[in-house]
Order: C-alpha cells, then sequence, then structure tokens
C-alpha cells in the first residue's frame, strides 16, 4: 500500500470515528492481504486464558476502582468508565505473558469494547485503549501465544451485561447499532490483517455472548454472515462465532460449505442458576464433563471461551454492584439461603481447607479433560483483584491448576474403550 493511500485510510478512518492511536498501524509498505491460520485448530488443543477486567471493566474484577464511588463509576467518572486505563500501563505486563507461556498455556482472548475501535458521540468510554492492545499483541508473539480479539461489547448491548458496557437493556439490534458493530469488525480486520500481525492474532470473534433468547435470530445470523464476509475481505484467519445460548448444535449446518475458518464459542459456568448451585462437588464435575460430552459433535471446531473453578456466586459483586448472591438468598429472585459465603467473597484459593482445595482441583482437571474432548478452552480470568476461584494467576500459585496442564491428581480417568464416559474412581 502506498503512502497516500495510508493518507487517504487515515483520513476515511478518522472520520468514521476510529481513535487516532489506530493511525499506529499505518506503515508504508505494509500490504493488507490475504493470511492463512497460524495455529492448527482441530488437530492442536486451545489452552487459553481471557484477559478480563482490562479493555472492559467488571466491578468484580477491580473492585478498588469502583469502591471509592459506592460502585457507580460510570456515574461519578463518565471519562473512565469500561476501560482499566487508569493501570493500563500496569494492570498487564510482559512479566504477565511470560507466565501464561511458562503455565503451558498456547492463546490469550482479549475482550475489547465498540467504544475502542469506532466510538459513537456521547459515548462515556475511555479512548486510548488501542496503544495498550498493541502492547499485549506483541508481548504475546514476544513468547509465542496466539491472540483472539473477542469483540466483548457492541452499541446498545448485545445482552444487557454489565461487561457489554451497559447493564440491563438489550438495544443492539435497534437503529444502525448492527450495522456500527460490523463496521467495528471491519476496521479491527484492516488493522490487524497486516502482516506483523501474521503470526500472532489467529482470530477475531464477532460479538461475545448476544444473548439469543431476546434477540432475532435471523438477523444475528446473518450478523454472522456479514462479520464472516467483512473479515475476509482483509483475511483468511479464524472467525469466531458463538451460540448466542442456544444449544450448540443447533447451530450444525450453518456456515459450514463454503465459510472456511469458522470457529464456535460456548461458555460453561456452574453458578447463575439456583439448581447448579445446590449441586455436591461430584455433581458440579458431572455436570461439566456431561457438557463437554454433548459437544462432540458439533460440526465446527469448538472451543469453550469462558470457564472458571467456581461454585457458588460468592465473589464480591460478581451478580452486579449491590446485588447480592444466590448462594447467601440476597439476590433478587434468586433461591433460598444455600449456605455461607465466607471467605470466597474476596482473598485467594490460599485460604480454603485441604478439601475445599481437593474440591476445586478436581473440578478444574475434569473441565479440562471434558473442554479437550473438543477443540479446547479459555479459562476466565488471568489476574484480578482478589477474587477466588476466578483467577487463573492464584490457583497456579497454589497448586490448584494442573501443571503441566496435563497432571492429574483427583480420582477421574477416562474409560479407554469408551471416551464418551466419565468414571469416578472410588
Amino acid at each position: 500500500m502506498h503512502l497516500k493511500s495510508l493518507h487517504l485510510l487515515a483520513a476515511s478512518l478518522l472520520a468514521g470515528g476510529v481513535q487516532a492511536s489506530v493511525l499506529l498501524r499505518n506503515q508504508a509498505g505494509n500490504d493488507i492481504g490475504t493470511r492463512a491460520l497460524t495455529f492448527d485448530y482441530g488437530n492442536v488443543k486451545v489452552r487459553g486464558v481471557n484477559l478480563g477486567g482490562w479493555f472492559v471493566l467488571e466491578p468484580w474484577i477491580t473492585p478498588s476502582l469502583f469502591e471509592p464511588f459506592g460502585g457507580k463509576l460510570s456515574e461519578r467518572l463518565p471519562a473512565k468508565n469500561n476501560s482499566n486505563t487508569t493501570g493500563g500501563d500496569t494492570f498487564y505486563s510482559q512479566a504477565d505473558f511470560q507466565q501464561m507461556k511458562a503455565a503451558g498455556l498456547n492463546h490469550v482472548r482479549i475482550p475489547i469494547g465498540y467504544w475502542a475501535i469506532r466510538p459513537l458521540p456521547g459515548d462515556p468510554y475511555v479512548q486510548g485503549q488501542l496503544n495498550h492492545l498493541n502492547n499485549a499483541i506483541n508481548w504475546a508473539g514476544n513468547v509465542g501465544l496466539k491472540v483472539w480479539i473477542d469483540l466483548h461489547g457492541a452499541p446498545g448491548s448485545q445482552n444487557g451485561f454489565d461487561n457489554s458496557g451497559r447493564r440491563d437493556s438489550i438495544e443492539w439490534q435497534h437503529g444502525d447499532n448492527v450495522h456500527h458493530t460490523v463496521e467495528t469488525i471491519r476496521d479491527l480486520a484492516q488493522i490487524y490483517a497486516q502482516s506483523q500481525y501474521n503470526n500472532v492474532v489467529t482470530a477475531i470473534e464477532l460479538l461475545n455472548e448476544p444473548f439469543g433468547w431476546s434477540l432475532d435470530r435471523g438477523r444475528l445470523e446473518q450478523y454472522w454472515r456479514d462479520g464472516w464476509g467483512t473479515v475476509r475481505d482483509f483475511s483468511d484467519i479464524g472467525v469466531v462465532i458463538g451460540d448466542a445460548f442456544f444449544d450448540t448444535k443447533s447451530w450444525n449446518g450453518f456456515m459450514t460449505d463454503g465459510w472456511n475458518h469458522v470457529l464456535m464459542d460456548t461458555h460453561h459456568y456452574q453458578v447463575f442458576d439456583g439448581g447448579q448451585l445446590q449441586q455436591s462437588p461430584q455433581g458440579h464435575v458431572n455436570a461439566a464433563c456431561s457438557f463437554g460430552r454433548n459437544l462432540v459433535g458439533v460440526d465446527k471446531w469448538t472451543i469453550v471461551g469462558e470457564w472458571s473453578a467456581a461454585r457458588t456466586d460468592c465473589t464480591k459483586w460478581l451478580n452486579g454492584v449491590g446485588r447480592g448472591t444466590r448462594w447467601e438468598g440476597t439476590l433478587s429472585g434468586g433461591p433460598a439461603k444455600i449456605g455461607n459465603c465466607g471467605n470466597r467473597v474476596q482473598g485467594s484459593v490460599a485460604s480454603y481447607s485441604p478439601q475445599e482445595k481437593a474440591n476445586t482441583r478436581a473440578f478444574i482437571e475434569a473441565q479440562l479433560d471434558a473442554y479437550e474432548r473438543v477443540d479446547g478452552w479459555f479459562f476466565w480470568t488471568w489476574k484480578s483483584q482478589g477474587s477466588p476461584d476466578w483467577e487463573l494467576q492464584d490457583l497456579l500459585a497454589n497448586g490448584l491448576f494442573p501443571q503441566p496442564i496435563t497432571s492429574r491428581q483427583a480420582c477421574f480417568t477416562l474409560r479407554e474403550h469408551d471416551r464418551s464416559l466419565y468414571e469416578a474412581i472410588a
């Protein structure tokens, strides 16, 4: 691409609302062109971790940013909403990526909001995130980790979750929001199709957790197609779609013939439903095994893009600031009290009893085995400010996450004659 063309591209991107830091990518002589996959999806398991709470704020991951203002950061400091750039240079560092690689991981999934790429007039979100995203990609590349860029928040919100940038309302399919999302994907693809990212950024996730039951599924399907086509204008890298909380197999036959390098993202948590919370430790293990077994037969590369070691919803503000917990019966509309949260509210798994540590490790091991029945996983999340069961860095430090990843201490094995069954050893 000639320098004149780069200048014209820069002008058009700025006119469309793309922040100025995008222009860091403009380097004369860097042609944008077709790229092949640089990770062998389908043959090599994805073993990754999410970088939550960095570019998309969640109060339970970084509560210190919210505590001085009664948990209402967006009302008191609108210019700082939904981006941890107050600590953008320190919340994650090259050392974190070195630790991830040393732990046997091969991927990171980086959530980011549309506002980092193509903000809308009047948006309250802080700008400047792409500088930090580029740092993250460089750090990942330095140690040999692959990167998924995950569009975690869409204009209007695709799910009404606070991690979409807007809580309690779902207006993504209103007005021009879907079109704006497609153009955001276009900007991401145009940036990260550069040859300098060829061996690092291996996939773009078109949208995290659209809440399908509150959306028009036909329009969602069209967005998946349009997003794929937009990425293909620049690159042959992976394009990730999600099951939208529908049965993952209900997407079989969709975007198969003629749609290359499509990956399916599904998430599995066992803490947002009263019935699941009341399971025994063995019940949680069995549920994870069943989930993995049911994924076999999905006709796309299938990754469990979010999961954790949590068996309660006790983590401070996990359900939202001031909303209580199902576990203690304080969440509106939730079940009656199941138990006391105790040391699961905030801190480290180091405080767990030996039995709780054993139960936690068994749950983790069962999930690793279950999700590697398909094409791999991303744990949620790497670090936090003390969210037990959700912080991979802390689990590793306390010996609850297997090292090496294939090591097993819990009494579970796969029957050699039938890998669809999981057997507990007495």
